[in-house]
């Protein structure tokens, strides 16, 4: 489950129109959710508040052995469009799943970031603020997020940490551009002099020259083709990475079942991965996927499913945009998620081949958020409860 300080930053992007699915980085956005989800160890607390639209604060403590916490704090410079009380919030935004990408939109125009006030122009470019402090280890994170222009975003995150060598701590810069057809990342990191190139592009409309999709077939698929792929070298230690991958994923007007699949692959080390992932119905999503590597001839299969369940009453859950298929009326909310209307819990299973169960229940109870979780290896007689935990957020 997403933590408070995780929606809230996911909310300044909306409310600067950046669109977070058009990175190489969020290829396998709905299998990673689906199959990659962590399950609670030990008891966590986290209590948060949006004091002002502009600020926020959050306290979490958490017990596994010995007591621990962090303290955070968040500013904007932009008012955030944030349902911030539990009690209030679509349970649907503070949980990952399967996620439906939208229609490829074109990128604000400058005029549209201008303010003008007695013939001066007075906006200022939207920025983010954010630290916490992981206490008794005194870990000290930080965000800078800084709009630079329509297309253009600067992230700036540090970690100080007396634990890290040889300096104590690591800055990472990122320069972020996207025009909608396509996306490419510029990164560095004081952690080995560590220098970063990742990119996406979309294949087919052109959202800046096309910016409306064409009328199709009713019973025509409607889909999206996307490759990308990432290179990193660290300059101290002489190292590099590299991968590449592609997506082809339903759009919201696809008549069928929306569904996602990648395929991604690292030839330095050999690494093979597919992914697919289906939403099937308005409450239910599968995924699956397979690993290989063709040094060794490893292989690893991973499955896994979410199952929503929906309140009975008519009338919940936000204002999303709707379309009709034949399972029913589907809302989509404003992070892409599918599911049905005022979802009030969802249970997440995954198992992999090597006989690990992991089982995620989240719901709500009255104002509280819970997470109950654990792992769970099947194939042992002894020992077979690896974690076990109880998550829970409450804010106002």
């Amino acid at each position: 489950m997403l933590d408070f300080m995780d929606r809230v930053q996911n909310a300044f992007l909306d409310a600067t129109g950046w669109n977070r699915d058009s990175s190489y980085a969020t290829l396998n956005a709905s299998a990673r959710a689906l199959l990659d989800f962590p399950t609670p160890l030990g008891l966590r607390l986290n209590l948060a508040s949006l004091s002002s639209p502009q600020l926020a604060t959050s306290y979490t403590l958490g017990s596994l052995g010995i007591v621990n916490g962090s303290i955070s704090y968040l500013y904007s410079s932009l008012p955030l469009p944030l349902v911030s009380s539990t009690a209030a919030l679509d349970l649907r935004t503070a949980t990952l799943g399967y996620r439906q990408l939208r229609e490829l939109a074109p990128p604000p125009t400058p005029e549209s970031y201008e303010i003008w006030h007695g013939g001066r122009r007075i906006d200022e470019r939207a920025a983010l603020l954010y630290g916490r402090m992981y206490l008794p280890a005194s870990t000290l994170e930080a965000l800078y997020l800084r709009r630079l222009s329509p297309t253009r975003q600067l992230r700036l995150t540090a970690v100080s940490d007396s634990r890290l060598k040889p300096h104590g701590g690591t800055i990472m810069a990122m320069l972020q551009h996207d025009c909608g057809k396509y996306s490419h990342e510029l990164l560095y990191s004081t952690d080995v002099a560590l220098l970063g190139w990742r990119g996406l592009y979309n294949f087919g409309r052109d959202p800046r020259t096309t910016p409306t999709p064409p009328k199709l077939a009713a019973d025509k698929p409607v889909g999206r083709f996307s490759a990308g792929a990432e290179l990193y070298y660290g300059v101290l230690n002489k190292s590099a990475g590299l991968s590449t991958g592609v997506r082809y994923t339903t759009l919201p007007t696809h008549p069928g079942i929306p569904l996602t699949m990648t395929v991604t692959l690292n030839p330095l080390m050999g690494a093979l991965s597919a992914t697919y992932a289906v939403r099937a119905g308005e409450g239910a999503a599968f995924a699956s996927r397979f690993e290989f590597n063709m040094y060794s001839y490893e292989s690893d299969v991973v499955v896994g499913c979410e199952l929503w369940r929906r309140k009975t009453e008519a009338g919940g859950g936000g204002g999303g945009e709707k379309r009709v298929t034949a399972e029913g009326t589907v809302d989509h909310d404003a992070n892409g998620r599918a599911g049905s209307v005022g979802g009030e819990g969802v249970l997440k299973a995954k198992l992999n081949q090597k006989g690990e169960l992991g089982v995620l229940w989240e719901g709500r109870v009255k104002e509280l958020l819970f997470s109950v979780g654990g792992l769970v290896d099947v194939r042992r007689r002894e020992g077979m409860v690896k974690a076990l935990g109880v998550e829970v957020q409450y804010s106002s």
